[in-house]
């Protein structure tokens, strides 16, 4: 065993590290390399290298967006298998480890995995990327070229996943270095609340950001009624601040949105018993569901932008086929756009379901007491079932009304000076995809950590040592 598996356990635990930097790995490949197949076309087509260019730097954005979300994902993964090694952790502590010693063996850890899980993407990224290209020149929808087969950008791409993630690493063990050597000699591991002063300054900080952001927000919707140019620039910076304002103030924000949703789950001694896990631990729960609160706004965000600019051009002065061609642009753009960023929210939902079934293992024990005390199979798969719904459709509703204030006033500081009064984005299709979405994704959080918590006897349950 490795120093960082007495740390962080066994290679499975890390398994969401490995996957979500393979996400980021075979999703930056495909841009990169798509990029590259543009450029080549240059050489046999009028503006392919302006479009390559042009490929490229949308190329870089979105992959800086993925990065992000990915982080945000390592981060709450490694943070959840630290705080559920804790009493290790501490025993470890008790036989003379130190604080920064153990952190540096996460901080090891982690970027071995995710290195390891980038490099397998961008392979798989570049090969089905080239694979495409392949089939695309035969069929002659490509013209046949000297297409390169490799991109110094994929190096760089490799570089920046192993710097998130080594980052991610750092930020998600930090809770190691508060463990003290007397939880291990106390036999139980007591909540260790966040330091009274550092609450509430995160709490104003967040609370300043998130007010502040939007009334820029709204400013810049407002000043794009006389100057589109100068009202998109500070409805960007509203949107950025108080976009900041939420990531800061999370662990404030997303339980009450949390808590508020679980009151719909029923009475009944299974929901009850959901209501409280999804609440009980605020960090947990801002960690469960942080990167899909992000990765639904983005998506939704793109969609209801252009939704917008589309009711916004039929009131546009056009003659009916100048409005068809705008209107074609639009749906085209949006549909590109929310495909590639679609990508974030993938690796969101993966990091949804890592946490969740986590979060199941690490709870055997009251598991265990539940079945002890009268629960039957079936009343566990509903509650850890209930869980998940009001977890995941608390982050899905929340990131969509995010999304929705950003996108529409974001678009009316483009075009409000074209249009009579504010055109709300209402992107139908869009919304029902993502509700559709997270239905399938509390089945699929669901099932697997719930049939692993019936499959334990009551016993051999409360026989694990949390």
């Amino acid at each position: 065993m490795t120093r960082h598996q007495l740390t962080l356990g066994s290679l499975r635990e890390l398994g969401t590290v490995g996957l979500v930097a393979a996400l980021c790995g075979a999703y930056a490949a495909t841009l990169i390399t798509t990029s590259t197949i543009l450029t080549a076309m240059s050489s046999t087509e009028d503006g392919g290298a302006a479009a390559g260019v042009f490929l490229s730097v949308v190329a870089g954005v979105f992959i800086l967006i993925a990065l992000y979300v990915g982080a945000v994902v390592i981060v709450n993964a490694v943070d959840t298998v630290v705080s559920g090694r804790l009493r290790h952790i501490a025993l470890l502590r008790l036989l003379g480890a130190s604080g920064r010693d153990l952190r540096t063996s996460v901080m090891r850890g982690t970027p071995s995995v995710g290195v390891t899980g980038a490099g397998l993407g961008l392979v798989v990224g570049t090969g089905l990327t080239h694979l495409v290209r392949a089939v695309l020149v035969a069929r002659g929808t490509l013209p046949r070229a000297d297409y390169p087969w490799f991109s110094g950008q994929l190096l760089v791409a490799l570089a920046a996943i192993s710097v998130a993630a080594t980052a991610a690493g750092w930020l998600g063990s930090r809770v190691v270095l508060g463990v003290s050597p007397a939880t291990a000699l106390a036999g139980t591991m007591a909540d260790r609340p966040p330091r009274r002063r550092a609450s509430v300054l995160r709490a104003a900080v967040g609370a300043i950001g998130i007010v502040g952001g939007l009334v820029v927000l709204g400013l810049g919707a407002l000043l794009g009624e006389s100057n589109p140019g100068a009202g998109f620039v500070v409805a960007f910076f509203g949107a950025a601040g108080s976009g900041t304002g939420f990531l800061i103030g999370a662990r404030f924000v997303i339980p009450r949105v949390v808590a508020a949703a679980s009151r719909l789950l029923g009475r009944d001694p299974a929901s009850l018993v959901a209501r409280r896990n999804a609440v009980l631990d605020p960090l947990r729960t801002t960690r469960s569901t942080m990167g899909l609160v992000v990765g639904v706004a983005l998506v939704t965000t793109f969609a209801s932008g252009t939704s917008a600019l589309q009711h916004s051009v039929a009131a546009w002065e056009l003659d009916p086929a100048r409005r068809a061609e705008a209107s074609q642009m639009l749906a085209v753009t949006s549909t590109v756009m929310i495909c590639i960023i679609v990508i974030s929210s993938v690796i969101a939902a993966v990091g949804f379901v890592s946490t969740m079934s986590l979060t199941v293992i690490q709870r055997h024990r009251e598991i265990g007491l539940l079945r002890s005390l009268g629960f039957t199979q079936r009343q566990v798969r509903t509650m850890i079932t209930k869980e998940s719904v009001a977890l995941s459709a608390s982050a899905v509703a929340f990131g969509i009304l995010l999304g929705l204030v950003y996108g529409s006033l974001g678009a009316q500081s483009l075009v409000g000076s074209q249009s009579p009064g504010i055109v709300w984005g209402l992107p139908v299709t869009a919304l029902v995809a993502i509700a559709a979405s997270g239905v399938v994704l509390v089945l699929v959080a669901s099932r697997r950590p719930a049939r692993r918590a019936v499959a334990v006897a009551p016993v051999e349950a409360l026989r694990i040592e949390g």
